[in-house]
């Protein structure tokens, strides 16, 4: 569970340099340089433990997992220079509710009651934050993040079917290198040269993605899917700091009133599988 919540901290640092790039840079050169540098960052890994240790055992089902995930991707950058960190943290909230969902019809997993209960309830705090922005601020943008979610879950619920077989660090490499390559054309289209702190942008952004999708990966491998959903709702914690630090987004009351009401979810469900 601790390598789950250390990837959501990872995540929220990653989105805040990526948001800060893609205000003065197109969104889906962003989203190539981005994985490139994931690349980058496991070069030296790579160097040393050699290309047999990072070779799939499933090429075909790392593929399909980047494709599926460069989708989600393409929704995600378009709509997050438009949107708020603590905004697009809650949206991308909807994810648990559909990755508990296809882990029970797709992976077999036993769904007890008290992990619905804390995904209903962090949901219901997901609610108080978005609904009143649907209509406002980030128009459709919001929709088109919405979009999103459902994507990243199946392309979560495909990681933890990798995880049976494969180690994490083979799965985080293939990811980058798949999503680099789908990415490139969609990155030539509107090219610009990005600045120099841009690019130091993208390098800190290849180790931090790097580095929260091999947590979370590790997590998937350790626990059932759908027992991990419950601490994202944490991330919203980060991202309205984060936001307001870096982009001075004051959080609203419907924001901290949501996050009064997820971080109780949270906490109460990390009791209940601390004990089992």
């Amino acid at each position: 569970m601790l390598w789950v919540a250390l990837s959501g901290l990872l995540f929220c640092f990653l989105n805040t340099v990526v948001r800060d790039i893609t205000l003065t840079l197109d969104p889906f050169e962003s989203q190539f340089l981005r994985y490139l540098f994931g690349v980058v960052a496991m070069l030296p890994l790579l160097w040393r433990g050699g290309w047999q240790a990072y070779r799939p055992v499933d090429l075909r089902g790392q593929l399909w997992r980047g494709a599926v995930h460069t989708v989600g991707l393409m929704f995600w950058f378009t709509a997050l220079p438009h949107i708020a960190l603590a905004d697009m943290t809650t949206i991308g909230f909807t994810g648990p509710i559909f990755i508990m969902i296809g882990a029970a019809w797709f992976l077999g997993e036993r769904m007890r009651w008290d992990r619905w209960v804390a995904a209903t309830i962090g949901f219901a705090g997901v609610l108080v934050v978005v609904a009143p922005k649907l209509t406002g601020q980030g128009g459709w943008y919001s929709l088109v993040m919405l979009a999103s979610s459902p994507v990243f879950a199946a392309s979560f619920l495909m990681t933890k079917t990798l995880t049976r077989y494969e180690k994490p660090g083979v799965i985080v490499l293939w990811q980058s290198i798949t999503v680099t390559l789908l990415s490139l054309p969609l990155g030539m289209l509107h090219w610009t040269s990005p600045t120099l702190w841009q690019w130091l942008g993208f390098v800190v952004a290849g180790v931090l993605g790097s580095l929260g999708h091999y947590c979370l990966t590790r997590g998937f491998r350790t626990a059932d899917i759908s027992a991990t959903q419950s601490l994202r709702f944490l991330d919203l914690i980060w991202a309205s700091l984060m936001g307001w630090l870096v982009f001075s987004d004051v959080p609203s009351q419907s924001t901290l009133l949501g996050a009064l009401i997820i971080l109780s979810s949270t906490v109460w469900i990390a009791r209940r599988e601390h004990r089992r």
